[in-house]
């Protein structure tokens, strides 16, 4: 029988009947008006300024065109207005998607398309991106520009018209939406082909925030602070947290290791958000008064190697809290921090049913390594599946579950430890990179035949991107000059750090590339290193 923990209940005169933002904005605004909210560390928004802001940026949402259903995109960092438009479009009832600020090129341009976004708001310094791109196919009839274009930047779009960013309009009433209407749509990596946009209904961020700010006992007036990047489902969730748990959330552009205590003695910070090798590199740093002289008490950390975690516990004086979530699922396996232990995600948390299963979906023994595979209670806790894409939907919640594609073991008292990824995905600097992706990049060019691209170990608890490029017959490859051929057409995370030149790839009798090989081979004495070139790439 699966064991299973109960998250940490919120409060009864919390709890809401409607999930939608709009109904979850409007009932914070009235149990506490005054109380902050949400800080970019330049603005402070009350409960009651976000929902003003929420209703005047749908007014001129609505004004420019934009209706309930219509999708937006957003191609903005960890600012004020990245969440304007999403408190606009919640409120519209139209659909944000939130963008990986590194896009480029072939990734980028697939969003765009595959989500169909008859807008685009975009700071001004990441335009160059869009306007490098085919406008064919696209959707886009204009573009809201955040901040001043710099001098010789981009002045038009491929598609549509390009003008600043509106002020706020006039307040508009809430759209009438139900729990299950999606509220955003948010691409994966595309770990085995192009990025999917997972469709988030409105009731999926409500549980987000339910089971994620109880497991980390969110109080009222507490401050959660995040440099994680807003377009993922781990930090766009904390707002979430905050709004149902009368908390505030604050974020900062990015993460620095130099400066992230002393960013949570600033902002007084009692709750923080890192990622598994945010932990290691915080480690390698000396010892700095501000390690101890905040006031945050846990972290989630997702991925934190266990032999990290006593260690910084001890240093830092912060407790890490480990689980599993996905952004088509949520916060299904974990639990409190007295049920953490180091190496594991946690348990079941009540609300969720899992099985480990083998390729046929049969469930394995405890202690055998198999696919995890997910369901939840609540209606619309999970996603509703990806967009413009039904056959993939259909195949990664074939038989009514959801697939994760993660290779998980299940202990005997329900503890379960995670193993690897089932597809070929890459995880480097807290991003799940698409090796198809990378490999398109490194194919365009024109003294490229065929290149395989996969993962190997790094000293961060993480992996690095490795390649394996065959030459075209004739041809001969700078390992530095693909890698700057590289650079504008892929997220600089994604580019690979080790490149091998090799005159052919290993092989199955069908033809298809034996990456375990190449994984097994690694890095060699012959493998050209980027960090080791000494070129720095931009960010």
């Amino acid at each position: 029988m699966e064991t299973v923990v109960e998250s940490r209940a919120q409060p009864e005169h919390r709890r809401a009947t409607k999930l939608t933002m709009p109904a979850l904005l409007a009932q914070r605004a009235a149990r506490s008006g005054t109380a902050p909210l949400f800080s970019d560390r330049t603005i402070r928004w009350s409960s009651q300024t976000a929902l003003d802001i929420a209703r005047r940026r749908a007014g001129a949402l609505a004004a420019h065109g934009v209706g309930q259903g219509d999708r937006v995109a957003l191609l903005c960092s960890n600012r004020a207005e990245f969440m304007e438009v999403v408190l606009g479009c919640g409120w519209l009832g139209a659909v944000v998607v939130p963008i990986n600020t590194a896009s480029r090129g072939m990734q980028l341009s697939h969003i765009l398309r595959n989500s169909g976004a008859r807008l685009l708001v975009a700071e001004a310094h990441l335009l160059e991106a869009v306007a490098a791109l085919d406008g064919t196919d696209l959707s886009l009839e204009n573009t809201w520009v955040i901040g001043e274009l710099p001098d010789g930047g981009p002045t038009a779009m491929p598609a549509g018209g390009m003008v600043p960013m509106p002020p706020l309009g006039e307040a508009l009433a809430a759209a009438e939406l139900a729990d299950g209407d999606p509220f955003a749509i948010l691409y994966t990596s595309g770990t085995s082909g192009l990025s999917k946009g997972v469709i988030c209904p409105h009731a999926q961020f409500y549980w987000w925030g339910h089971y994620t700010g109880g497991n980390l006992g969110v109080v009222a007036g507490d401050v959660l602070y995040t440099c994680l990047p807003l377009f993922h489902t781990n930090a766009l969730n904390s707002f979430f947290q905050a709004l149902i748990f009368d908390a505030e959330l604050v974020v900062d552009r990015r993460f620095s290791a130099s400066g992230f205590f002393n960013a949570l003695v600033e902002t007084e910070a009692t709750v923080t958000y890192v990622l598994g090798a945010m932990v290691p590199i915080l480690l390698g740093r000396p010892i700095e008064q501000a390690e101890r002289a905040h006031r945050v008490r846990i972290a989630l950390a997702p991925g934190v190697p266990g032999q990290f975690q006593h260690e910084f516990t001890e240093r830092c004086g912060i407790h890490l809290l480990d689980g599993y979530g996905s952004t088509e699922t949520n916060f299904a396996i974990g639990g409190g921090i007295e049920a953490q232990r180091p190496g594991y995600m946690g348990q079941l948390a009540a609300g969720f049913d899992a099985r480990v299963v083998d390729q046929d979906d049969r469930e394995v023994p405890d202690g055998e390594a198999g696919e995890l595979i997910l369901r939840a209670d609540q209606p619309f806790a999970f996603a509703s599946g990806y967009f413009g894409m039904p056959e993939k939907t259909v195949e990664a919640w074939r038989n009514l579950w959801f697939h994760t594609g993660d290779r998980v073991v299940r202990d005997a008292d329900g503890y379960y430890r995670f193993i690897d990824r089932l597809k070929d995905a890459i995880r480097r600097r807290g991003e799940n990179i698409s090796s198809y992706e990378v490999e398109q990049a490194i194919l365009s060019h024109p003294a490229v035949e065929t290149v395989a691209v996969f993962a190997v170990s790094s000293s961060l608890a993480e992996d690095e991107v490795m390649a394996a490029v065959v030459p075209c017959a004739g041809a001969t490859i700078d390992p530095l000059e693909l890698i700057l051929y590289c650079e504008p057409r892929l997220p600089y995370f994604a580019v690979p750090r080790y490149l091998d030149i090799v005159d052919d790839l290993p092989k199955t009798e069908n033809g298809k590339i034996q990456k375990y090989k190449l994984r097994e081979r690694g890095v060699s004495d012959l493998t050209w290193d980027l960090e080791a070139s000494g070129y720095r790439l931009k960010r």
